[in-house]
């Protein structure tokens, strides 16, 4: 081997810089000013996913327990999605592809499949209002309709596969659980075949006093902390007192009893009622403590419980 003294001693060559490096700083930069949200109203184009195309849906006569489903659910993942760019805002860029990309993480077989299970094995259908649908069927009038859909309903309810655009879903296991107030009809003018399938009844009381209290303050959105809330916009105070509480829950449970009983839906208008005029004067009493006692309660409603008549049209 052959050695050079005139080269041993010289430094290494300087290293020639990378490309790379300013390309990854300027993108390392720009990253830190989208999410600082310095570029929010930059317009920029973006390529989305277009709208979807043309649906096809299978019809079946009617009186036939088959299932109508949408081609486009069923048949939409056989077929590439179309692109096209379009012109948005930064803000508006982050918050469409967000979504695109949540869609396709929640689209993806393994959560498909385990929402599926979920569904079949834990899943409980609520079905409110039941009453309406209640009724002989007389071979005529609205009684017929209400009990095709009774009977649209029964092979759900007892156990069948229901196609969905993630697959198809047994109800065997599926919870079902009917309400309704049953004031006009009554449980029996179901048809037979549905009834058998809700073996279990349960009658609820009406709500009272000490309902209407737990209402008004223990649940998170519960319309005193809504209106505290509110009011807190406009600078002012609401403080609401246990005896007041109670008076506002004492005059709900009277003006079910007066009229027509819709339950726990009674507290909206009393509210809206007993603080319609600090709600109205809000604005220029910035700094003001309101506080909802027993007598500022009984001072604002007592005439309107007191005629019926009137509370009717306001309560």
């Amino acid at each position: 081997m052959l050695l050079d003294s005139s080269s041993a001693d010289a430094p290494p060559p300087p290293p020639q810089p990378s490309s790379e490096a300013p390309d990854e700083g300027r993108r390392e930069a720009l990253r830190r000013r989208i999410l600082a949200g310095e570029l929010d109203d930059e317009t920029v184009e973006v390529e989305v996913e277009s709208g979807a195309s043309p649906t096809s849906a299978v019809f079946t006569p009617g009186g036939m327990e088959e299932i109508v489903m949408n081609m486009q659910d069923a048949l939409g993942g056989m077929f590439p999605k179309k692109k096209k760019l379009r012109r948005m805002t930064v803000k508006e860029a982050r918050k469409t592809l967000a979504a695109e990309e949540a869609k396709r993480l929640v689209e993806s077989e393994d959560f498909v499949g385990e929402a599926i299970d979920r569904v079949e094995q834990r899943g409980i259908v609520f079905l409110d209002e039941i009453d309406k649908i209640a009724g002989r069927e007389g071979g005529h009038g609205p009684d017929v309709s209400r009990g095709g859909v009774q009977r649209d309903l029964l092979p759900i309810i007892e156990g069948s596969t229901v196609m969905t655009r993630y697959g198809p879903v047994r109800t065997d296991y599926i919870l079902f659980i009917a309400a309704g107030a049953f004031h006009v009809n009554k449980p029996s003018d179901l048809i037979p075949e549905l009834q058998g399938r809700l073996p279990l009844r349960v009658e609820l009381e009406a709500l009272g006093q000490a309902d209407f209290v737990r209402i008004l303050t223990e649940p998170q959105g519960a319309l005193t902390k809504q209106y505290t809330a509110l009011m807190a916009t406009e600078g002012v105070r609401l403080e609401f007192t246990d005896d007041g509480v109670a008076e506002i829950a004492r005059v709900a449970q009277v003006a079910n009893e007066q009229s027509e009983n819709i339950g726990a839906r009674r507290l909206h208008t009393v509210m809206e009622r007993l603080l319609e005029e600090a709600s109205f004067a809000a604005s220029e009493m910035d700094g003001v403590t309101v506080t909802v006692d027993a007598p500022f309660v009984r001072s604002r409603l007592e005439g309107v419980i007191q005629n019926p008549d009137l509370s009717r049209y306001i309560l």
